[in-house]
């Protein structure tokens, strides 16, 4: 059973737990530190010999052009995390898709590819930003990685499909590749990546996917360059917003290299690429899920 790998390339200032406190206007007086921890990640990779998906904020790309071509030669896929990381319920529709375009134009731009697939800055296509979905298929996007089958102050769509399945519409389709959740008393628990990662003991998450992949169904597990770096530069925020942030960055390097021992790991589009069946629902069934 293959499960898929994904890491989200934005700086530690470019989070939605700083946004109170770092405005985009002001992302430039910040030290970045995006190059040395994305090469931390791509140099396990490259040691565990596995592929993964890599969404890139269009910022990020303008500035280190040589960082993404370098993950794109080392073979991994390259995906869009939108030009300048806002939550899509934040933007009318014409904000986002003239986001979303900028952001594929600078990376497609880099790699000389067609860019296939978008994840969404906190998973923030909700029921009130379903929409966004449309776009994508309109923007000639094959995948989508933005819906939470959670609870979360952020959005989430609480009882969404848990597991990879198609989304149509009068025209196009579209894949959708929920994060990961497991079933608890009638609730799905996050775990799968950022700070749910970070949170849960390495046994447990091991045991969840373990568990889905008895089942069949996929891990998707995601992590952001960040979360390798326990000496970042401390950006004053609420207690909330700093557990969230800060904690345990200092393991999170040491479960990735377990996770990627004991599990196999591919991109999403090597995934798709199997060939493997999945549930088929219309774009408007999508509202139902409340």
């Amino acid at each position: 059973m293959v499960n898929i790998l994904t890491v989200d390339i934005e700086d530690y200032f470019q989070v939605e737990n700083f946004k109170k406190v770092v405005k985009f206007s002001e992302w430039e007086k910040y030290e970045s530190r995006i190059e040395k921890n994305t090469e931390k990640i791509l140099n396990i990779l490259a040691e565990k010999n596995v592929k993964a998906t890599f969404f890139v904020v269009g910022w990020i790309a303008e500035r280190f052009p040589h960082l993404i071509k370098r993950i794109h030669n080392e073979g991994h896929e390259i995906a869009s995390h939108t030009y300048k990381h806002q939550l899509i319920y934040t933007q009318t529709p014409e904000e986002f898709r003239s986001d979303l375009r900028k952001s594929k134009i600078i990376l497609e731009d880099i790699i000389q590819e067609k860019i296939l697939g978008f994840r969404a800055p906190s998973y923030s296509i909700t029921k009130n930003s379903l929409w966004a979905l449309e776009i994508l298929m309109e923007e000639g996007f094959s995948y989508d990685s933005s819906i939470f089958p959670i609870y979360h102050d952020r959005g989430g769509l609480p009882f969404a499909e848990r597991f990879p399945f198609k989304i149509y519409n009068h025209k196009y389709y579209i894949w959708e590749f929920p994060i990961s959740t497991f079933k608890i008393l009638n609730q799905n628990i996050p775990f799968s990546g950022g700070g749910y990662l970070r949170f849960f003991p390495y046994r447990v998450i091991s045991w969840m996917i373990k568990r889905l992949n008895q089942k069949k169904k996929p891990a998707i597990v995601y992590v952001h360059p960040w979360e390798l770096d326990p000496y970042q530069p401390k950006i004053r925020v609420n207690f909330l917003c700093k557990v969230r942030h800060y904690y345990n960055l200092e393991k999170t390097e040491k479960k990735l290299r377990k996770l990627l021992d004991d599990f196999k790991f591919v991109s999403v589009e090597d995934f798709i690429n199997l060939g493997i069946k999945t549930k088929k629902l219309k774009l408007k069934d999508l509202y139902k899920y409340e």
